[in-house]
Order: C-alpha cells, then sequence, then structure tokens
C-alpha cells in the first residue's frame, strides 16, 4: 500500500483567479495565500494523523510477516523430526538408514560390494560371500583388414538374447565392417546385444558382440542372403559362436548362511529397501560384514538446524522488545507488549522445556547460554543416540500406538489424537466402517486401510487393519518436543493463523483509513478552490472600491483648486 500525502495535490495548486488576487495584495495589505493556506491546512491536520496510523500499521505488518517467516522456517525444519514412522515411504530423519562394510579376513570390503538403502530398512547385521558375479555374454569374430571397405555381404539376421526380444538386422554389399556394428547398435535397445570393433593391429580389425544384460546368451539366426556373421567368423559352419572371449553367467552369492544366485550384480530383491551391489568376488575364507543401522547424523544435522531456527526467532523477538535508555520503548519496537508475540513465545519455551518420557531438552545437549542463546552440545548427543535412540525419538517425535497388534500405524499426522476406535467388520470379514464415539465421518476405509479426513483432529493419521472381526481399539498419542514447537509455529504461521489475521486486518484498517485521506485531501482541495473564488471577489471589491475612492479624492482635490 502506498501511503499520500496529506498535502498532495492542494498546496501548489493555483487558480487564475489566486494570481490575479497575489498580484494585487500588495494594494489592500492582505496576505490571501497565507489566509487560503491556513484554511486547507487546517483541512488536511487530520489526513496526516491519519498517515501517521497509516505508516505504525505498515510497520506492524511487516513484523508481523517477519515473525510469521521465522515461524515457517522454524515448522519447516521440524518436519524431520516431529514424526518417526518407520516404513519405505518415510521421510523423517528417524526412518533414514546407513550402512556400514568391513572385512572379514584378507578381502577389500569397498572394492568388492557397495550398497544404497532406502527409508525403513531392517537394521541388523549380516555376512556376505561373493562366490562369483554375473557375467553377459561376450563374443568375437575373425580378423578383417578394413573396417572402412565395403564387405561384399548381403543378407538379414536375428539376433538378440536367449528368452528375451529378437531384432532383424539387413546387410547390404556395399556395407562396411563399421557399417555392420552400427546396424547392430541401432537394434540394440530391443535385441539387448551391443557390437564394437576392436583393432588387434595394423590392418587387423575384429567385430566383438555383447549382451547387455547379465546371465544371457546371445541367440542368433541368419534369415536369408548370406550368413554374415559366419563370413565374419563370428559363428562356425554349425552356427555355434566361434571364440567365446566370456561366458554368460549368473551371480552366486552367500547371505547369512544361505546361498542364491541372481542374473544381476545388482541384488534388490534379498532384503527389503536394501541394494547390493556386487563388484568383486571374495576370496575363500572371507567374507563381508554389512551393519545395517539409523542414520543418526540426519538427527543430529535436523537438531543443528532447530538450534539455527530457534535462535533466529528469539532474536526477531529480543528485536521487538527493545528499549531506550529511559526504559520506554524503542521507535522499532513495533510489537512491543504484543500480546500474541509474547503467547507464541511462552508456548514455544514451555514446549521447548517440557518432559517426555522422563528425558528433557538437556537430555539431547541443549541448553542456554549466557547470553540465552540455544546451544547444542555434540558431544552429548551423539553419546545419547548411542545409548539410547528410542528414548531420543520419544522425547522429540510424535507416536501413536494401538491396544491391538491387528491395527498397525501408518502414519501419526501432524497432531495426533488418542481415542477409541471403533472398527466395522462385516459376516465376510471385510472392513467397511471406521468411527469414534459413534461418528463415521471422521475416516474413511479403503481396504484394509483407515485414513482420517481432512478438515478433522484426525486429518493426517492412518492405520492398517488385519483382523476379521469388528472391535474397538484404544489409540493412544504421545508428542515430543519437536512435534509440538512444530504444530504451534505450523498452526500460527500457517495461511490462516492467528499472525496472518492480524495482517489482513491491519491491511483492511489501512485500506479504509487511506481512502479517509484520499476523502479529506479531495475535500481541502475543493476547499481550496472555494476560497480562491471567494477571495478574489473579495480583492475585486476592494480594488474597485479603493479605484472610486481615488477617483472622488481626485474630483475633490480638483475642485478645491477652482
Amino acid at each position: 500500500m502506498t501511503v499520500s500525502s496529506a498535502t498532495s495535490g492542494t498546496s501548489n495548486t493555483t487558480s487564475s483567479n489566486l494570481a490575479a488576487t497575489s498580484s494585487s495584495s500588495s494594494s489592500t495589505g492582505i496576505d490571501w495565500n497565507a489566509l487560503i493556506n491556513a484554511g486547507v491546512n487546517a483541512k488536511l491536520a487530520q489526513a496526516t494523523s491519519i498517515s501517521t496510523t497509516i505508516t505504525a500499521n505498515q510497520a506492524k505488518i511487516s513484523a508481523y510477516q517477519a515473525l510469521q517467516t521465522n515461524l515457517k522456517t522454524l515448522a519447516s525444519g521440524l518436519t524431520s523430526l516431529s514424526s518417526s514412522i518407520i516404513n519405505s515411504l518415510a521421510t523423517n530423519a528417524f526412518a533414514t538408514r546407513a550402512a556400514t562394510i568391513s572385512s572379514i579376513g584378507n578381502v577389500n570390503a569397498s572394492a568388492a560390494l557397495s550398497m544404497s538403502i532406502k527409508n525403513g530398512a531392517a537394521t541388523g547385521d549380516h555376512t556376505l560371500q561373493i562366490g562369483r558375479l554375473a557375467t553377459a555374454q561376450k563374443v568375437i569374430g575373425a580378423s578383417q583388414s578394413s573396417q572402412t571397405t565395403a564387405l561384399g555381404y548381403s543378407g538379414t539376421f536375428s539376433i538378440g538374447l536367449s528368452g528375451g526380444s529378437k531384432s532383424d538386422v539387413t546387410i547390404t554389399s556395399t556395407m562396411t565392417l563399421q557399417d555392420v556394428a552400427d546396424a547392430i547398435n541401432a537394434q540394440s535397445s530391443t535385441s539387448n546385444v551391443g557390437a564394437s570393433i576392436v583393432q588387434v593391429s595394423s590392418g587387423s580389425y575384429q567385430l566383438v558382440l555383447t549382451g547387455t544384460n547379465d546371465a544371457a546368451d546371445i541367440s542368433y539366426t541368419s534369415a536369408s542372403g548370406d550368413d554374415i556373421l559366419n563370413k565374419l567368423g563370428v559363428t562356425d559352419s554349425s552356427g555355434a559362436f566361434s571364440n567365446v572371449l566370456q561366458a554368460a553367467q549368473s551371480a552366486q552369492f552367500t547371505l547369512d548362511g544361505i546361498s542364491m544366485t541372481r542374473n544381476s550384480n545388482d541384488i534388490t530383491d534379498v532384503l527389503d529397501g536394501v541394494t547390493f551391489d556386487l563388484l568383486q568376488a571374495t576370496p575363500s575364507g572371507t567374507s563381508i560384514k554389512v551393519s545395517i543401522g539409523p542414520d543418526t547424523s540426519q538427527i543430529s544435522s535436523a537438531l543443528q538446524t532447530f538450534v539455527t531456527n530457534y535462535n533466529a526467532y528469539r532474536d526477531a523477538v529480543i528485536a521487538q522488545q527493545a528499549t531506550n535508555s529511559n526504559g520506554t520503548a524503542s521507535s522499532s519496537a513495533v510489537l512491543f507488549g504484543d500480546g500474541t508475540m509474547r503467547d507464541i513465545t511462552n508456548r514455544l519455551e514451555a514446549a521447548l522445556t517440557s518432559t517426555v518420557g522422563g528425558l528433557t531438552m538437556s537430555a539431547l545437549g541443549l541448553s542456554f547460554n549466557e547470553k540465552n542463546e540455544l546451544v547444542l552440545n555434540s558431544g552429548t548427543l551423539s553419546s545419547i543416540l548411542t545409548s539410547n535412540l528410542s528414548g531420543v525419538t520419544k522425547l522429540l517425535s510424535a507416536q501413536t500406538a494401538t491396544s491391538s497388534s491387528q491395527l498397525t500405524v501408518v502414519n501419526t499426522g501432524a497432531a495426533p489424537q488418542s481415542f477409541n476406535l471403533d472398527l466395522t467388520v462385516d459376516s465376510s470379514g471385510k472392513l467397511t466402517g471406521a468411527s469414534v464415539g459413534g461418528d463415521s465421518s471422521l475416516f474413511t476405509v479403503n481396504g484394509t486401510s483407515i485414513i482420517g479426513n481432512p478438515g478433522t483432529i484426525y486429518a493426517g493419521m492412518a492405520f492398517s487393519y488385519s483382523g476379521s472381526t469388528s472391535q474397538s481399539i484404544a489409540v493412544t498419542s504421545t508428542m515430543g518436543i519437536a512435534a509440538q514447537i512444530n504444530q504451534i509455529a505450523s498452526t500460527y504461521s500457517k495461511s490462516t493463523g492467528t499472525l496472518q489475521i492480524l495482517i489482513t486486518g491491519l491491511q483492511s484498517r489501512d485500506d479504509t483509513l487511506q481512502q479517509k485521506v484520499n476523502d479529506i485531501n479531495s475535500a481541502a482541495a475543493a476547499f481550496k478552490t472555494q476560497l480562491q473564488s471567494q477571495y478574489a471577489k473579495y480583492q475585486a471589491a476592494i480594488q474597485s472600491a479603493n479605484n472610486l475612492l481615488n477617483y472622488l479624492t481626485a474630483l475633490l482635490n480638483a475642485g478645491s483648486k477652482n
């Protein structure tokens, strides 16, 4: 919003009447401009006062918006600590996983294995031996004197991998060895067979065919014309490959004493959420130890982010409490004594200093220093993450538990509740309804899933039911420190929150006040025009009277001379 000046468009406006009045004011001794400006400025005084109020409101709006931004940042940074649901879809810090690999015996573990792990993967230790890697078949043809001279062969053949798609490749007499390789590669996305040319020596070139998938043999059939691969020495007279450089084979490995084979070195289906990338075989008598556990570095990082964001909010609040040397509020502290800001701060401090599961923030290494800034002792945090991760999880996050193993918590939501969930199952064992206190509009049932409906206090909560009978199950939720602060910050900073209501109210008030300023300015301009016209008439009348007086005086003076 732009605040208009109280005197805008009025004090510098003149008219022809005022110009005439000004030019002759010396003859009357009256300063008409001074009279007009005094009258207009009296009218404009209220507009000046209102404009001052608008400016003050705008300063408050900016301060509220700054608090709103700080709270949004605070809430966002705590999202990963506010939930502790563990599954493959979870993105919270407690669901992240890390793996370490170490050698048992004389083996380079990192050279033999690499891994990737999804959130929610089961934790634990495993022992892996790699017997052999999966390989693709690779074959080579006879030596050719040139790769750029026309071969003089023409024919069509089919190529692919055993059990897979095949592609037809047509060769003409003008095509070179390089052209043959290019023609095979043009079909490789379908055939899964690639071609390359190896220069063995000067004037000696050989065609190499390689399967792009492991553990599958290359399949070749001459369809018509010349038997192209036979001509190039890739196959013999029986149709078999003449020279196999590498046989196709599956990977063989043993995990926790269980022998397995796979047709790829990327093993994704042995442990849920874990991918083993086999790089080389482990020597006999050696193995690799794989340890999968929570990635606590994510928790540490999120807590450090929280400290930074909390202090940023705290600094913004302190700036609004600044005082002058005499104890009065500083001119920059436009929210000095503001009740909403005080309420937010008190609620945040109460959540931060609360006790959950017998632990407080000090157990995490959180404390306030001599400047009243929140600080984090990384050593204390590292120690408790190692010794009591479950306690840390409960202290920080929102957690929901049920009284029945048949009702699994899928998601806690932002503000989990405690209640009795009444489940209805029909005669066929199908889940048909979920209600709380007889109200079935709070949850939606989809198969075995039970989802809290948007707009209710159960929004975001989700469960899975494996039972086959109707029953009532107790659901109990607790809110950790991070979950509490996240909820408070989110509630106050959201688009329908208290701060936005205050901002919108001030903006609306300023719009009304600005219209008043505009109306006053318009009225003052009209009043000025009226005065200019009125005083011009006064000036003209006085001037006329003066002219008559001068005329009569002249007549009298002339008569006295006679």
